[in-house]
Formats: C-alpha cells, sequence, structure tokens
C-alpha cells in the first residue's frame, strides 16, 4: 500500500523506523535482527537508505596512498524486497541524486515497480565528505525536485528512455525530505521553505522531517509551510542521543540544535549508559506530545540500533 494510503486512511499516529542496508560483506540477518525487535509495535512501513560511492584512501600497490571509489552498503532495492516478500509490511526504498544519472535512475524504478515496492523517499543525498560539496554524477540530478519530476514522468508514462511504444505508467507514492531547522546548505529557512514547496509542487505526496530535539521546531515548521501553500502531511523524524559525543556530532552533521535543558541533562549524566537512557526518556517525551497533536506518523532514525526505539515504541504505540 502506498504511504499516503496508510496516512489518509489510518485514524491514529502510526509508527514508522529506518534502517541502513548491511555493510558490504555482511548479511541480510543483521537487517532481519532489527526488525524482529520492531515487528510486535506493528509498523506501518519501513525506510530503507541509499548510499552513493564513495572516496576512500587505501595503501598503494607501489607505496605511497590511492583513491579509490567504493559503496559501502549496496543492496537497498534488494533490501526492500526481501523485507516486503518475508514481513509483508510496506517498504519505502530511499532514491538519491547523487552517484546516479537519469537512466540508471529509471532502471532502478523499474525493478521497483517489477518487485510490487510503490513507495520511494527522495532525496539529494550528501555532499562530499572530502570536499564538503554536491556534485551529481554526469546526466544525473543536481536536485531533488528534478528526481521528484523524473518520477512523476514515469507515473504518467513518460520514460527517460523515449524509444518505446505506449510504455505502461508507474504508479509510486513520492515522499520528500524537509528539516524543521533548515537545510545545512540553504541560505536560509525561508528559500528552503520555498524548495520544499517545488518538491511537493513537482509531485510529492508527503513529507518527513529530518531529526529534532525541540518539539516546537517541527511545529512551527509545519506552520510555515501550511503559510506558503504546502498541504501533503508531514511526519516528524526523531532520533534519541544515545552518547555524550551526539551533542558534538548531531548539531554539526544534521544542522539541528541540541535544546539547552537536554544539554544540561546530559551533563549530568555519568556515564554513556545514562545518556542512553536520558535518549529514550527524552524522546519518549517527544513522541507523546506529537502523537497527542495527532501527527500522521512518527519516524524513528534507528541507526542500525532497535533497542531503544523499541523502548519507546512499547510506551508510544
Amino acid at each position: 500500500m502506498k504511504v499516503i494510503d496508510i496516512i489518509n486512511n489510518s485514524k491514529t499516529t502510526q509508527f514508522s523506523f529506518e534502517l541502513l542496508p548491511p555493510l558490504k560483506g555482511n548479511n541480510i540477518q543483521t537487517i532481519f535482527d532489527t526488525i524482529d525487535k520492531l515487528a510486535e509495535f506493528s509498523p506501518a512501513y519501513i525506510n530503507i537508505t541509499y548510499h552513493r560511492e564513495e572516496i576512500v584512501s587505501r595503501p598503494g600497490v607501489s607505496g605511497g596512498v590511492e583513491f579509490v571509489k567504493v559503496r559501502r552498503r549496496p543492496g537497498t532495492v534488494s533490501v526492500a524486497a526481501a523485507i516486503q516478500q518475508r514481513y509483508k509490511i510496506d517498504v519505502v526504498p530511499h532514491l538519491i541524486c547523487g552517484g546516479f544519472d537519469m537512466q540508471e535512475t529509471e532502471d532502478a524504478l523499474i525493478d521497483l515497480d517489477f518487485l510490487n515496492i510503490q513507495n520511494v523517499l527522495v532525496l539529494r543525498g550528501d555532499a562530499d565528505k572530502i570536499t564538503g560539496k554536491f556534485e551529481p554524477k554526469v546526466g544525473g540530478h543536481r536536485h531533488a525536485a528534478d528526481l521528484v519530476r523524473q518520477i512523476s514522468n514515469l507515473n504518467k508514462g513518460i520514460y527517460f528512455e523515449s524509444l518505446m511504444e505506449k510504455p505502461e505508467p508507474t504508479d509510486f507514492c513520492i515522499g520528500v525530505g524537509g528539516y524543521p531547522e533548515k537545510h545545512p546548505e540553504a541560505p536560509n529557512f525561508e528559500s528552503d521553505i520555498q524548495h520544499l514547496k517545488e518538491k511537493v509542487d513537482a509531485g510529492a505526496s508527503y513529507v518527513v522531517t529530518q531529526m529534532f530535539f525541540d518539539n516546537k521546531k517541527y511545529f512551527d515548521f509545519v506552520n510555515e509551510c501550511r503559510a506558503i501553500g504546502i498541504t501533503v502531511p508531514i511526519i516528524p523524524g526523531l532520533k534519541p542521543i544515545t552518547v555524550k559525543d551526539h551533542t558534538n556530532i548531531l548539531p554539526r552533521v544534521f544542522n539541528t540544535q541540541i535544546p539547552q535543558e537536554l544539554v544540561r541533562e546530559i551533563e549530568k549524566c555519568k556515564s554513556n549508559k545514562d545518556v542512553y537512557q536520558l535518549g529514550i526518556e527524552w524522546t519518549t517525551m517527544q513522541a507523546k506530545e506529537l502523537k497527542a497533536a495527532n501527527v500522521p506518523a512518527i519516524h524513528f532514525y534507528t541507526m542500525g540500533r532497535p533497542n531503544n526505539i523499541a523502548q519507546i515504541a512499547k510506551i508510544i504505540f
């Protein structure tokens, strides 16, 4: 079932979460183990991230250092298909602009269509870790809105490969990302909201937010979106803090602010075990307030660690 239909047909807040494909060399059992710990809470759907290639250094054959491209987490389409087949839970594979040209993107979408996977989450993808800049592959998309347009065209039977007779349209439900505290590369909040509207106008059916730790940021974001004409559901995304270093890492990587109240409580913790428990309590508090506000779903970023999410879900769902 499409995510938008799940949301529209439900009278209660839904539970969903995100998974990372296994690192290359690991098997899919790690994914199944995570789902097994969360399946009892009846997730409405499961997201699976997509990862482009990275440039890494390694010792050269004749000494020195050489730089090579590697994809550390391949297999998004296969993982999505395996989950849907094994658990009968709808899946939402991510599609990203980075690392793929339009033809490769179309081929991936055709594979998903053949597998009866009806949902995708469209993201631009991360900037290069070395240069700090995002560069698309030659023939690829620079902006997520353009990728949304490509999928919307497929839904109309308009393919990148034009030499076809009477092509069948696809029927994808398209989700996109939103940033309650602004995308790190956006010059200001207003321009970022306008870019989000462009994605919705291009064919997105719903928005899922980047993680945040202050619910007011989410509610203000929704109000700003509504004010400029974004009417689709906006799903909040949450992640529990688990270690003290998150107070430095998460703001820098995800452009999210840690409320001072939470920072003070983290500073009181004597160990990361204490921080882990505090993270569960804080995110549970957030989830309770969001559910009371009748948000369409609450989406959890597991980062491959389901135990704390299970403790929160047991209370909320």
